[in-house]
């Protein structure tokens, strides 16, 4: 029941934010402009700060692991190519694949894993290690794929693909951050506020617009789609590489960072994503609302297991 609430209180009040998005955009109080204009600022400002500040505080070169940095992302990299290459045979549907495999393997790995290891553990644990083997290739991987299946004819060759995933604000921002994180620059502290300042906005934003663009009729005619990746994202990938992290020794803080990078509800980030890559965002936005609400359910029932067999 403490890991229920707990993960009630995790998840339900982004629903509730993305919830006042999607009142905000009954009542007239955003229009169509406003939520592109705030979608671009995300994705050019705020995400970008969120994700070097994530990375240059990590200390790298600290209680380094290598062989549990690999596992995440072998395990990250398996998942994407995994999905990418199912979808391109199943998936009717071709406009959907970016999105579709962008929130089946993508999660929230960096917020809320964090503070799920500080609630069972008291710190933050082995996530920092996580993030470093899973948060790059993460985006990376989501550029990637957004990129190449994006139906704008100009991102049709892999020249103009690569091109756009080098300039890529995302992609800049996690190689400054790593950067940063390996040569163990210290900023100013006024800095420091400024980039932590403009980084927190980037979440409740997200979901702000996720709730402003859900668009339930078109939702509703993709509902197939928006389960099976929801049941990818928070049961089948934790069930598939879960079992190798055990078999590899990793335990307690360890395994439940691997758990959060593999079954966490996929992050408001691709919706900022999806949107600014020539997307829809209609499968994304339902995902990232399936996977928060379950999440809660996912998590718990993964969590009792775990610890039933003395790996928590």
């Amino acid at each position: 029941m403490e890991n229920l609430i707990f993960s009630l209180n995790a998840t339900i009040p982004v629903f509730l934010v993305i919830m006042i998005g999607y009142i905000l955009k009954k009542i007239k109080m955003f229009n169509e402009n406003f939520l592109n204009i705030m979608n671009k600022f995300n994705f050019k400002l705020t995400l970008p700060a969120l994700l070097f500040s994530g990375l240059y505080m990590v200390p790298i070169r600290e209680a380094f692991d290598i062989r549990y940095v690999l596992y995440c992302m072998l395990a990250t990299s398996i998942a994407f190519w995994g999905l990418w290459g199912i979808s391109k045979l199943l998936v009717k549907d071709k406009s959907i694949i970016g999105e579709f495999v962008q929130v089946s393997f993508r999660g929230s790995a960096a917020i809320l894993g964090i503070a799920l290891i500080q609630n069972l553990y008291g710190d933050a644990g082995m996530a920092p290690l996580m993030i470093i083997g899973a948060v790059p290739l993460f985006n990376l991987y989501s550029v990637i794929v957004l990129t190449f299946e994006s139906g704008e004819k100009q991102q049709n060759t892999i020249k103009n693909a690569c091109i756009s995933v080098c300039r890529n604000p995302i992609i800049i921002a996690i190689l400054a951050g790593l950067l940063v994180s390996l040569l163990g620059l210290d900023f100013p502290q006024m800095l420091d506020t400024t980039i932590d300042s403009i980084a927190r906005i980037a979440s409740p934003l997200a979901l702000l617009g996720i709730g402003a663009g859900f668009e339930g009729k078109k939702a509703i005619a993709k509902m197939k789609p928006t389960a099976v990746a929801s049941l990818v994202k928070l049961l089948i990938l934790p069930a598939l590489l879960l079992p190798v992290a055990v078999w590899m020794g990793f335990r307690y803080d360890k395994l439940i960072a691997v758990l959060i990078m593999l079954g966490a509800p996929s992050t408001p980030s691709c919706y900022i994503m999806a949107r600014n890559m020539g997307h829809d965002g209609v499968l994304t936005s339902s995902v990232v609302v399936a996977t928060t609400l379950l999440s809660a359910f996912s998590l718990t029932l993964i969590i009792f297991i775990l610890r039933s067999y003395n790996l928590l």
